[in-house]
């Protein structure tokens, strides 16, 4: 058995297969540890979601991580974007398209591999390369909603990291207000006539292909009723890329404003039915928000062991910091906050897996999940000092990464709207 799973684990970090949802097993998962006896949050082999094949696939996605993102990261912030090289490493390595099913042109993993993904980069600190995006919120759209042609197209040349994928929905007027979307699509015969442009689009910049979200009809009954989707490849006439926005955190992630002039899209370019873009949207957004949660708390983990390490060695009054009461204090209520909302959120990540996540349930994960995350950074810092501030120390970084979780994938005031109206609505 142990002669299998090594070579198991060498065909994974070779990229010569990857992991797939029927060859993971759980018998076995209720002897492992919880977060909260675990030696450290972020240890391979915890938590009853994962497997022993997940924990295979764990140690070869944090090699990755370690050897292929870490020592390029701090070039990236200063370039404003990653490589290409990273993209096609990481297709070659299985991590792009792990939910998306093989049929498609992708890896065939479950829920719980894609998790082990989302984790190990927040445990890397490394924001730039926005796999995530690309493969469990672009890549859904396609395989969910495409024509057999479209999933051809693109799903096995993203899976492969040659094309990168966005989605354009935000615009300088309308943020999480989707209905207030101005972006249009106008019918000229067969084809269409796209106008607009869109603002903080992460991947904007480097994207091979963008979903679109575009109005179609002003005269539906209303907004949400009028809106379609588009796939808009790079290198058409009228779609252009503009700058790369300066951010104040996610400095490696390129973030861009794209515009369109008059660009001619054919038939095919428009993906799933016209007019039912915002319906996609709504089912297609408690991933996003599941998955920006799994991201904050991951996040936790990982500023709390940086932390715990730091106050552990540097001295004052003639002891570690770890010694002082107020500071073993603040680190018990970290690591209960951490604690409690890992279990939230794992507990999503099974409802998901079920199809049974809510748009509400969702919208608790991510507001709370993000809100810990800046709480967690702001303390953290705090307990690192002055050093705390210096660019040079992993969780200065960290600090300025978290504050963007409570705005994008809709606002945390949208979040609390949209659990507030679950709870008043007559069922």
């Amino acid at each position: 058995m142990a002669s299998r799973l090594v070579c198991k684990s060498m065909r994974l970090w070779r990229g010569w297969c990857a992991p797939r949802a029927t060859r993971f097993s759980h018998s076995g998962s209720e002897d492992r540890l919880e977060t909260p006896s675990a030696k450290k949050l972020t240890d391979i082999g915890i938590r009853r979601i994962f497997s022993s094949e997940h924990d295979i696939f764990r140690e070869s996605v944090r090699k990755f991580f370690q050897e292929e993102v870490i020592p390029h990261h701090t070039e990236w912030e200063k370039a404003g974007e990653v490589s290409r090289e990273i993209w096609e490493k990481a297709g070659k390595q299985g991590l792009l398209g792990v939910n998306i099913a093989e049929r498609h042109g992708g890896i065939g993993g479950d829920l719980f591999s894609t998790a082990v993904v989302w984790e190990e980069q927040a445990y890397s600190n490394c924001t730039g390369p926005c796999f995530s995006l690309h493969s469990d919120i672009v890549m859904p759209y396609i395989a969910n909603y495409g024509s057999e042609e479209q999933i051809k197209r693109f799903i096995p040349r993203m899976a492969a990291g040659k094309w990168i994928g966005a989605i354009a929905m935000t615009e300088p007027g309308a943020g999480s207000d989707l209905q207030g979307v101005r972006t249009n699509a106008k019918k000229d015969g067969s084809d269409w006539i796209l106008n607009g442009n869109k603002v903080f689009i992460t991947n904007g910049w480097m994207s091979d292909v963008v979903i679109v979200v575009a109005v179609t009809n002003r005269e539906a009954r209303s907004p949400a009723h009028g809106i379609s989707l588009f796939l808009v490849e790079d290198g058409m006439k009228g779609f252009i890329k503009g700058r790369k926005l300066q951010k104040m955190g996610m400095k490696a992630q390129d973030t861009a404003e794209l515009f369109f002039e008059d660009v001619r899209l054919p038939a095919s370019a428009l993906l799933g039915e016209e007019n039912k873009g915002f319906y996609y949207l709504m089912q297609e957004l408690p991933q996003e928000r599941l998955l920006i949660a799994e991201l904050a708390i991951s996040a936790s983990e990982f500023m709390f062991e940086e932390t715990r390490n730091y106050v552990k060695e540097r001295k004052a009054f003639g002891k570690t910091v770890a010694h002082i009461q107020t500071v073993q204090h603040k680190l018990a209520e970290l690591k209960t906050h951490i604690c409690v909302t890992r279990a939230f959120v794992d507990s999503c990540l099974q409802l998901h897996e079920k199809k049974r996540l809510d748009s509400a349930t969702a919208s608790m994960a991510k507001y709370w999940a993000s809100e810990l995350q800046n709480s967690v950074a702001y303390d953290c810092v705090q307990l690192h000092g002055g050093w705390g501030y210096m660019w040079e120390f992993p969780i200065a970084k960290a600090y300025v990464d978290a504050r963007v979780q409570p705005i994008y994938g809709g606002t945390n005031e949208i979040m609390k709207e949209l659990i507030a109206r679950d709870i008043v609505r007559d069922k």
